[in-house]
């Protein structure tokens, strides 16, 4: 390199960059260099190849430029990825308030099971009531027919019951 190159260039490690700032530094110099083709493109190539950055004019407007278009991509990459977290979120929320309403709508349904197997429970307690009264009503009856028949039969013994046996409680009355 000439004196003129070497007076207007600086070591990168001299600029107080970390070690990955460097990195991306002599990355975008190489990527300046790859694109320009001009005389200054080049310098800079042996420059950033040597840890030195030039300090002229038209090397750091390239760098500078090459810069722009990177943190514009940059920017670009991460709108794109915010947009994708706020879909992804409003999937997510959407899918939650589905599930919300799922698991209210499938509450009140064990709700209303649950009501309509209380009314049934209280109906078979009703009916199951009304049956053991419906038995005992006909125990007494057919306790209440053996009598009459018993009646009927020691009547008939002492001569009573001759003429009016057709009148007489049969089983096929009931």
């Amino acid at each position: 390199m000439s004196s003129q190159n070497t007076n207007s260039a600086v070591h990168d490690t001299q600029l107080g960059l970390t070690n990955e700032e460097i990195q991306l530094l002599r990355q975008g110099q190489q990527a300046v260099a790859a694109a320009g083709g001009s005389t200054s493109s080049r310098a800079a190539s042996r420059a950033s190849s040597q840890g030195l950055l030039m300090l002229d004019a038209s090397s750091l407007t390239a760098l500078g430029r090459h810069f722009d278009r990177v943190m514009q991509r940059v920017q670009q990459q991460l709108e794109y990825l915010v947009e994708q977290s706020t879909i992804v979120t409003m999937h997510v929320y959407d899918r939650a308030g589905n599930l919300i309403d799922n698991a209210d709508a499938e509450i009140a349904r064990y709700h209303d099971i649950m009501r309509q197997i209380d009314e049934l429970e209280l109906d078979f307690d009703r009916i199951a009531h009304i049956r053991d009264i419906v038995r005992e009503f006909r125990h007494r009856a057919e306790e209440l027919e053996r009598e009459l028949e018993r009646s009927g039969s020691s009547s008939r013994r002492h001569g009573h019951g001759h003429g009016h046996r057709s009148h007489g409680h049969s089983r096929s009355h009931r």
